[in-house]
């Protein structure tokens, strides 16, 4: 399932949504499920899934389907406690930061799991056992760094969302102590 190359670069692949809830992808010109989109996103591919008949972007319902049919079958991600605190995020002052807040620490996350798969790869059962055994200096140590990478982001937004506060005091000529 690759996309053609456009000056060297791999072509946006388009997928059309039709009435009745079909999914054509244009590159293969073949009807797809949810399950083989899932597959593109497993595989890192760029596409942007259209509305045939306005062409509107459907791309975030869609992956946002596919998180529901996760969650609902099998082992959730999210606690309800989790997801009534998003909810709850919709409309605060917070929602602007709370999406690139969420995408940073997810980032952190898939740059850790990446970090251990390295340091996994080419082991033998024996040494499989040895790695086993010092996983959690390794891991403590990958944790750190998220933890760390975590504050970061979080301190950014608190020192972003203070230049904002003294820009709108700003604007009605009200100034900080």
């Amino acid at each position: 399932m690759q996309s053609k190359k456009v000056g060297g670069k791999p072509a946006l692949r388009v997928i059309k949504k039709y009435p009745n809830r079909r999914l054509y992808d244009t590159d293969t010109s073949t009807y797809i499920t949810l399950a083989e989109v899932k597959q593109l996103v497993m595989s890192n591919a760029s596409f942007v899934v259209r509305d045939a008949k306005s062409g509107d972007d459907l791309t975030r319902s869609i992956l946002l389907q596919i998180i529901l049919e996760e969650e609902a079958g099998g082992a959730p991600m999210f606690t309800e406690q989790v997801l009534a605190s998003i909810i709850r995020f919709y409309g605060q002052a917070m929602q602007g930061y709370m999406g690139p807040y969420l995408e940073k620490n997810i980032q952190a996350m898939t740059e850790m799991q990446a970090q251990l798969k390295e340091k996994a790869q080419g082991l033998t059962p024996e040494m499989w056992s040895n790695f086993m055994r010092m996983q959690s200096p390794m891991l403590q140590g990958l944790m750190v760094n998220y933890v760390e990478q975590s504050k970061n982001v979080f301190v950014q937004m608190q020192e972003q969302m203070q230049k904002n506060t003294e820009q709108v005091l700003g604007a009605f000529g009200i100034k900080r102590p």
